[in-house]
Order: structure tokens, then C-alpha cells, then sequence
């Protein structure tokens, strides 16, 4: 009779060992179907680092009154005593006030693209978000304040060109809110995005809600 329990215990804890590896296994290969998943699914991955972007530019906006602009550069500069170029150029240039403040990092600004590079997370002077590394067009001169519906964040762009790139997202375009949705909307032959309804966000002369837009390419 002892030798029958202990014979049952032996396989009982066997069991419960066995099934503790497969658990273990299962969580391994399922982090690392969500660490590729971004080269599968670039739109979904596109998607994850707006949202990304779109949390430090909250935190910029909690700390500033407003998002990254021409007026918040000094403010940043005194701020953070940074060596990065805080220029106005491109959205490189006002995205880098983000990283100057320590709100995230650089790869979330990456998009999987034959345009771009993926971004090497060096914040080092002139390697914070240097040409290739921001995926993304940003709407300058917007804050919290604004229409929720407002685009922030444009993506996939031509550098360039007021144009959108129709190959890295299978044709779409993702524009990131201002209240945090990314929206899917379809890039047409001429590369404007249609938005349905008649209405379209052309690079060219944008207007939202009866607003002009001034968008800022990506180097």
C-alpha cells in the first residue's frame, strides 16, 4: 500500500511538472509570435507606435499646454539643456522635442518601409531620429484642446513628396487622432488618402473641419 501511494505521487507531481513545461513553452513561443508579429502585420505594427507616440505627445501636451511646436523649442531647450536639433523643418525636427523630455523612445517612431530605416534607439546629438528613422507626418500646431477627431499623425508617407506610400500598409494609410484612434483609410492611385464620403486629406491644400492643416514630412 506505500509503495502504491508513493508510486501515485510519483506520477501526480510528474504530471503536474509536465504540464508546468508545456505552460512555460506556450508562453515562449507565444512572445515570440508578438516579437515578429510587427514584420507580418506592418499596418498593425504601424498602428502599436502611433499610439505609442500619441502617449508622449500627451505627456508633452500635460507639461507644455500644447503639442511640439516652433514656441515650445526654448521652452524645451531651458528645460532639458538638450543637445539635440529641435529645428521646424520636418517631423523629425518636432518630434525630437519629445525625446529631449525623455517621453519614450525612438523606435516608436519606426514603420517597417523600403523608405525607411528602423530606427537604432542612439538619442546621441545628431543621431536622435536622424533621416529615415521617423515613419511618421506630423500635424503641427494642435493641442488637447482641439477638434478630438483632428489627425496628429500621418503614416505611410513618401519622403519628398506631399504624397503617401501605398506599398508598406497594402495600400491603406493609418492617421492617428488626436483622441488616440488610428484609423485605416485607403491611399488612391493619385496618393491621397480617401476617407470616404467625399471627403479627402489632400497633402496638397489639407482641411479638416474647415481648419487648414500644416503637416510637417518626415526626412
Amino acid at each position: 500500500m506505500v509503495s502504491r501511494r508513493r508510486y501515485r505521487r510519483i506520477w501526480f507531481y510528474g504530471g503536474v511538472c509536465c504540464f508546468l513545461l508545456l505552460l512555460a513553452g506556450m508562453s515562449r513561443f507565444s512572445w515570440e509570435s508578438a516579437a515578429s508579429r510587427g514584420s507580418k502585420y506592418p499596418r498593425a505594427e504601424g498602428i502599436s507606435h502611433s499610439r505609442e507616440v500619441h502617449g508622449a505627445l500627451i505627456e508633452f501636451d500635460v507639461q507644455y499646454g500644447t503639442f511640439p511646436n516652433a514656441s515650445t523649442i526654448p521652452k524645451v531647450r531651458n528645460d532639458t539643456a538638450t543637445s539635440l536639433d529641435l529645428g521646424t523643418k520636418s517631423s523629425n525636427d518636432y518630434l525630437r522635442q519629445i525625446l529631449a523630455l525623455g517621453f519614450g523612445n525612438e523606435k516608436m517612431f519606426g514603420i517597417r518601409s523600403r523608405r525607411f530605416s528602423m530606427p537604432d534607439n542612439r538619442f546621441d546629438g545628431a543621431e536622435a531620429l536622424k533621416r529615415g528613422e521617423c515613419g511618421f507626418a506630423y500635424v503641427v500646431g494642435l493641442s488637447t484642446s482641439d477638434d478630438p477627431t483632428t489627425p496628429l499623425l500621418i503614416t505611410p508617407v513618401i519622403p519628398g513628396s506631399n504624397r503617401f506610400d501605398p506599398d508598406p500598409f497594402y495600400h491603406k494609410a493609418v492617421i492617428l487622432r488626436i483622441d488616440g484612434s488610428a484609423m485605416s483609410y485607403p491611399i488612391m492611385k493619385d496618393g491621397k488618402i480617401d476617407m470616404g464620403g467625399g471627403v479627402h486629406l489632400d497633402p496638397a491644400k489639407p482641411m479638416w473641419n474647415g481648419k487648414p492643416l500644416i503637416i510637417a514630412w518626415p526626412e
